[in-house]
């Protein structure tokens, strides 16, 4: 098992290069939810990387925070939001550690985040995305799913391990199948998109 300093490297080191989630723009997936009014209030993006999806919604007049452990993925974002003319706030944060933001949202986005995660930090994850997360608001989780074959890119998730993982804590209100966009598989890959609410 991977230490949390071994992770974290990973993803430094990723973000020297072009890493394989990176599209130079937000996930479809993240669009249409805009476009459908679904995301309101104060948003967190968590994991946020380079901040595409950040970006785009405070383009759109939201008030958004991008958090991501890695250094260097905030970097690129702060160029990004200050070459674009985007007034954006992205901070180096831990996602287990939420709490420690003093700040409570009405919208949680994760693209891409909650499958890197190892059994056990999966149940901190819940524990701290509900700490920061009002009542009866909503979580936007997408991951791969199963049906993505396996090769490159992080562990595949199950509908049933999203259920237990987040079922004390959460409402599953929706989980349906989804593409997430990678610069890797130009049809996407397979993803479930999950909406939840905070009991």
């Amino acid at each position: 098992m991977a230490t949390k300093k071994e992770i974290i490297d990973s993803f430094e080191s990723a973000y020297e290069g072009l890493s394989g989630w990176e599209i130079g723009r937000p996930q479809r997936e993240i669009i249409d939810l805009e476009l459908a009014d679904s995301i309101h209030g104060r948003v967190l993006d968590v994991g946020c990387g380079t901040g595409e999806n950040t970006l785009y919604l405070v383009k759109q007049g939201y008030e958004v925070i991008g958090v991501d452990i890695a250094v260097a993925a905030i970097d690129r974002a702060r160029k990004k939001a200050l070459n674009r003319g985007i007034n954006a706030l992205f901070l180096v944060h831990d996602a287990l550690n939420l709490q420690q933001l003093g700040l409570k949202f009405d919208t949680v986005i994760d693209s891409g985040l909650f499958h890197v995660f190892s059994d056990s930090a999966r149940l901190k994850y819940v524990v701290s995305i509900a700490s920061v997360l009002r009542s009866g608001e909503t979580l936007f989780m997408m991951c791969f799913s199963e049906h993505e074959p396996e090769g490159w890119g992080p562990r595949r998730i199950t509908q049933k391990e999203i259920l237990e993982t987040f079922g004390e804590h959460f409402q599953i209100v929706n989980i349906r199948r989804a593409k997430f966009e990678t610069n890797r598989s130009p049809n996407g890959v397979y993803a479930w998109l999950t909406i939840m609410t905070k009991r």
